[in-house]
């Protein structure tokens, strides 16, 4: 006879772009260097709560499809960042008031400076963004070379 098994089932949904998302410099918190600490100012939106809802119905279906019982199901959203990497800290863009890099990767107060990993991305939808994010410092650090050898930096 089956033993007491238990199944956990957790789904993850693409965040989409909110302009209201921020990462800030901490004003009261420093490092031991005195540099000031990220501090983040994220929330969830509506899109990710109802995705977060149906991802819980769906799982549920999924189960009771299969045969299992006793289904226990939250619809509790965790909190940012806590089981994916999400993106976007420093997004692209040509404007500088609306975006952090250029499209080279470039810091727009600081043309010197690459950002190559997910925070240039808005979004990683729900896969693995490692290639993308590979082609894209290749790309900066090549535009840095060229930069390098003409005297642009």
């Amino acid at each position: 006879m089956p033993g007491p098994w238990q199944i956990y089932m957790l789904g993850f949904g693409e965040v989409l772009p909110n302009p209201d998302n921020r990462v800030l410099l901490s004003e009261t918190a420093f490092d031991r260097f005195g540099i000031p600490q990220a501090r983040f100012d994220v929330q969830w939106g509506e899109n990710e709560a109802r995705m977060g809802a149906d991802i819980a119905q769906q799982g549920v279906a999924m189960l009771g499809a299969m045969g299992a019982t006793d289904i226990v199901s939250e619809e509790v959203l965790g909190a940012p960042g806590r089981a994916i990497h999400e993106m976007g800290g420093a997004c692209m863009g040509e404007n500088p008031a609306q975006s952090v890099v250029n499209r080279w990767n470039q810091l727009h107060v600081a043309p010197n400076v690459f950002v190559t990993d997910g925070a240039a991305m808005s979004s990683g939808s729900c896969v693995n963004p490692t290639l993308t994010l590979m082609a894209m410092t290749a790309r900066a650090a090549d535009r840095a070379a060229d930069m390098v050898r003409n005297d642009a930096i």
